[in-house]
């Protein structure tokens, strides 16, 4: 997919967009309330949720965004990442970008996976690179999206791979990965927010060393019980060299306390040289069935 360079917002635009902008009122409890449309307004689209640009809202969106959205286990294993230098410089180049740019996904779903996927209930991890960077593709959880926002290559393959392993499983319509998450599957990004049309455009600013410190949470869990790691493409397996996640190569329970499965990417462009035919869904249900006598119910996506 080729990405093009986002073009910055200027102030003549914002406000030329502003006035082209449809405006009623509507009262409610005796309150009067402006309505911006928002397709016509480059100010309110641009802020990923909303609000106008010179709102305090948006700011107080960012600066709020881990007190208010990052779920309560996570916020607690991770509380001593927010005061670090690199986060506090990374917090101050997302309100640049938002400034600026259209950003995904939308501040609200930046965090949605810790609130779907709770640390003490992870069972496998799902390594992303970065959001989907197309309008309405990203929601904050690797690989997937809401509809009715068309099925991506990779996602198809991800469900042809599951039929292949899964005889129940029936590929569903919707992309949306959410039951799963609910289910124990961590679907991360390791960059987790991207400028709009420009891949990688957030890559290096400070999410992979917040993301690191969440993978080493889910590694460190007090209660000691293993997860599988799916490690799909170069980048997803040099995060996991780097954080010294060993693979495993038999079921045997004193191996290691945790499963690593590797293949390419199951991108369009690279499936067909090992991500089809992996075996990797199948593998996690037999190493965790092992290990705590329960797998991943892949078909909760079969009812969506």
């Amino acid at each position: 997919m080729q990405s093009s360079r986002a073009r910055p917002v200027t102030r003549t635009t914002t406000i030329m967009a502003q006035k082209r902008a449809a405006v009623s009122t509507s009262t409610t409890n005796g309150t009067k309330k402006r309505k911006i449309d928002t397709k016509k307004s480059t100010a309110a689209v641009t802020s990923g949720i909303g609000v106008s640009k010179d709102s305090t809202e948006l700011i107080h969106a960012l600066e709020n965004l881990e007190q208010d959205t990052l779920g309560e286990s996570w916020r607690t294993a991770l509380v001593a990442e927010f005061s670090k230098p690199y986060f506090l410089k990374l917090k101050d180049f997302l309100r640049s970008e938002h400034t600026s740019y259209v950003v995904y996904p939308p501040v609200k779903d930046i965090y949605s996976w810790s609130r779907l996927t709770p640390l003490e209930s992870v069972k496998v991890v799902v390594l992303g690179q970065d959001p989907y960077h197309n309008t309405g593709q990203a929601h904050g959880l690797s690989f997937s999206v809401l509809p009715p926002t068309k099925l991506p290559g990779s996602l198809k393959n991800i469900y042809k791979q599951l039929s292949n392993d899964i005889p129940e499983f029936k590929p569903p319509t919707t992309g949306n990965l959410t039951p799963l998450a609910r289910a124990g599957v961590l679907w991360l990004n390791t960059c987790l927010t991207v400028r709009a049309h420009a891949a990688n455009s957030h890559a290096k600013k400070g999410w992979e060393s917040f993301t690191d410190t969440v993978i080493q949470a889910v590694l460190n869990r007090e209660d000691g019980k293993g997860v599988v790691f799916f490690a799909w493409g170069l980048p997803a397996q040099k995060t996991c060299e780097r954080l010294s996640i060993d693979e495993v190569q038999s079921l045997r329970v004193d191996t290691t306390n945790h499963c690593l499965t590797r293949s390419v990417h199951p991108s369009p462009l690279s499936a067909h040289r090992g991500f089809l035919g992996n075996g990797h869904f199948k593998r996690a249900n037999e190493w965790l069935r092992e290990r705590s006598g329960v797998g991943i119910d892949w078909t909760v996506l079969c009812s969506k």
